[in-house]
């Protein structure tokens, strides 16, 4: 059996990890790159007779040396050598996206072009003729739509059939550079033949290129390498430098891409053609722009689709939820009649039942903010979102690319912090970068948002939806200043030019809309019933143990032995009044027993050594449990209010939903509602999110993120509680 390795390149958003998901299904794993943080796809394809790894490549512009990802691409192609590399192109940005395969056909690597998106070609009335194509580019060429699966088989057959033709062998393009450029790449050519300069992994005129372009990368290799004949070679490329900027004012890989283009337009124009229009036709997608990212109606657009998402979720999500609450009040109420009284019961509802039971009543909500959320995203409005924020961003100086780190931590809430982090690894300055993993994950994640829902509910429920815009602008103003500080003291430098691709506007498919809401929805859910389990039932034991001596417990029984005798008279000569005041004192007492035995345990000394500092927030101890569970994962402060308010009752039903137990706690106002939507916000992110921020920054930069957070955090927690409390 024959073994290929396939490379799947591409521009992002042209649709590459559709391509690479359906050409290997399931059968793929995920992981970094070595040395770098870049996430690593591979899929296995066995058919009768072949073995194919297909590699899906970070998605780039190009193969030069600026990021990440565009070095791991390149140093995949030179170190790992494919036997194919499949190029899939958006179609309908044909000549953006030959860049990056012409740079490919210089490597040499043998090339399948992917015309993907083709639909859209022929929508737009194009045509393009993919014969001529392969006639001009000496490529195969297969017309896709990665979407719906057409062409996929015979993609990877041509890629199969030409890994089998060239066994390996490369064949280079070679473009002409014009009269300034041509004579020394040809010099360069021959002294590097002669030495044999890195000609074992690309060919001789390639490197000759790079060193024109200045290419640190392989700069640094070749000095490593031969540096006498490195140094000859940057002294070369340094003289037509300065002749070429003196003469023509441009740089060598200016000049470069200039010929580049060149050839590109040369085949496009031959490939390419176009409807008859009148001359003053605005496509579409350009049309709608002129209204949707205008100065002044983009953001004021932008908002109100934001607000109307939290207004339908409010709206749509209410009864589901109400059902859902339902469901675990019986749950609760069915565990309580069948289970004898003890600590299995006490486990079952309320370490469980109220615990994972409150993360799970919100999956209605959070369900339809997903399916919203996942209808922008395919639509390509999310880019235009990132496209109108930039101006904003560079005042605080930060660059437009973290606008998507931002989306993705949850700037339209219910994202995650970790890829958030993760997708700070486009931000070409180390400093932006910094300020950026400092501060996505002050944005409404989907971890945070029950805790938002939940109070929001209770406290404004004439209002949930407005307040939750609120919630959200004031994540991303808190985000931006910040980061306004930060870039003003300990990591101060220029912000970089933002340079980002508007995706045309796309009917979102109801089938990838509804693809994307249930993996959102199911990795909420499955974290709520496997994460939040594992500690919902830890936080319970520490609520649970150590018990109350018997002397307090004999105590509390010795004040509830006498008016239960009197409730058992009263009961008989039919005296209600006299008897509901009896009851209401053993509630009292029983209340009290319950609250003294949940702080006698481990969390509640922790919640109580809390409190005197914790109060001037309007945090009370019960709040100090939920918030020290919420440092291992946000979801949890749901569920350890749960638990600590079934274990430590006040005087409401246990089956009523937490945001009724908050409300009737007189301990707990609206001003304390306040202070912890503002100290969940911004305090300490996750531990998996924290982790995630040293892999991609360092340890000390996490550390100093956590202290940092949660110090901003508590000190405007304490401000606003005391101005609210001052006012209400």
């Amino acid at each position: 059996m024959s073994q290929y390795t396939v490379g799947i390149a591409g521009n992002p958003n042209c649709g590459k990890t559709t391509m690479f998901n359906a050409l290997t299904g399931s059968r793929q794993h995920v992981a970094n790159w070595p040395g770098v943080t870049v996430e690593k796809k591979i899929g296995k394809i066995k058919t009768d007779n072949d073995s194919i790894e297909i590699v899906d490549l970070p998605g780039t512009y190009s193969l030069t040396a600026y990021t990440q990802e565009e070095l791991v691409a390149r140093n995949f192609l030179v170190e790992e050598r494919p036997e194919v590399v499949i190029d899939v192109m958006n179609a309908d940005a044909l000549e953006r996206n030959l860049y990056l395969a012409v740079q490919i056909m210089e490597l040499g690597v043998p090339l399948v072009m992917g015309l993907n998106m083709m639909d859209e070609v022929r929508k737009s009335g194009k045509n393009i003729d993919s014969d001529k194509l392969a006639e001009l580019s000496h490529c195969r060429v297969v017309e896709t739509i990665a979407r719906n699966n057409t062409g996929i088989n015979t993609l990877l057959k041509a890629s199969i059939d030409l890994a089998k033709e060239k066994k390996g062998a490369w064949t280079p393009l070679n473009i002409s550079y014009g009269p300034d450029l041509d004579p020394v790449l040809t010099e360069m050519e021959r002294l590097i033949e002669a030495e044999n300069f890195l000609t074992d992994k690309v060919p001789s005129r390639w490197t000759g290129i790079k060193y024109l372009e200045r290419d640190e990368d392989v700069v640094i290799k070749g000095r490593m390498n031969n540096s006498e004949l490195s140094n000859q070679l940057e002294d070369m490329a340094k003289k037509v430098g300065e002749h070429t900027q003196k003469t023509l004012n441009a740089a060598p890989d200016a000049l470069i891409a200039d010929y580049r283009y060149g050839f590109i337009a040369s085949i496009i124009k031959d490939v390419v053609s176009y409807p008859i229009l009148d001359a003053d036709r605005i496509s579409r997608s350009d049309k709608m722009d002129k209204v949707l990212t205008h100065t002044f109606l983009g953001p004021m657009i932008m908002l109100a689709i934001v607000y109307v998402i939290y207004q339908v979720t409010f709206t749509l999500g209410e009864i589901p939820m109400g059902w859902l609450e339902s469901i675990f009040g019986w749950m609760g109420e069915t565990a309580t009649n069948i289970l004898p009284e003890g600590h299995l019961r006490s486990l079952i509802v309320s370490g469980i039942i109220d615990g994972v039971g409150g993360v799970l009543g919100f999956v209605p909500l959070i369900m339809l903010m997903f399916l919203m959320i996942s209808a922008l995203e395919d639509s390509g409005y999310i880019a235009r979102m990132a496209y109108m924020l930039d101006r904003v961003f560079k005042i605080f100086g930060l660059h437009g690319t973290s606008v998507l780190p931002f989306i993705v931590s949850g700037g339209i809430a219910g994202g995650c912090a970790v890829p958030g982090v993760m997708a700070t690894r486009t931000l070409r300055s180390p400093n932006e970068k910094l300020a950026t993993i400092f501060v996505a994950p002050y944005m409404t994640c989907g971890a945070k948002v029950p805790v938002f829902l939940m109070l929001t509910a209770a406290f404004f429920p004439n209002n949930a939806a407005s307040v939750m815009l609120i919630i959200t602008l004031g994540a991303w103003a808190m985000a931006l200043i910040v980061a306004r500080v930060l870039r003003s003291t300990i990591i101060k430098g220029k912000s970089t030019p933002f340079v980002m691709e508007l995706p045309p506007y796309r009917m979102p498919t109801l089938r990838g809309v509804l693809i994307h809401t249930w993996e959102r929805t199911w990795e909420y859910a499955k974290k709520a019933g496997t994460v939040i389990l594992g500690i919902s039932i830890l936080l319970w034991a520490m609520m649970t143990f150590p018990q109350l001596p018997e002397e307090r417990i004999a105590s509390y029984e010795a004040q509830r032995t006498p008016l239960t005798s009197q409730v058992e008279a009263l009961t008989k000569s039919g005296q209600q009044e006299d008897l509901a005041n009896l009851e209401d004192k053993i509630a009292i007492i029983d209340n009290t027993e319950a609250e003294e035995a949940v702080r006698h345990t481990i969390a509640g000394k922790i919640g109580t050594a809390l409190e005197p500092v914790s109060k001037l927030a309007g945090f009370n101890w019960r709040t100090n449990i939920a918030l020290t569970g919420g440092f291992a994962a946000k979801e949890v402060i749901v569920s350890t209010l749960g638990t600590a308010y079934s274990l430590g009752e006040v005087d409401v039903e246990e089956t009523e939903p937490l945001s009724a137990k908050l409300v009737a706690d007189p301990l707990f106002t609206t001003a304390s509602a306040i202070a912890l939507i503002i100290f969940t916000m911004l305090y300490a992110p996750c531990f998996v999110t924290v982790v995630t921020m040293a892999r991609e920054s360092s340890w000390t930069w996490a550390a100093y993120s956590v202290i940092g957070s949660t110090t901003l955090a508590f000190g405007l927690a304490v401000a606003a509680y005391q101005i609210t409390s001052a006012f209400l």
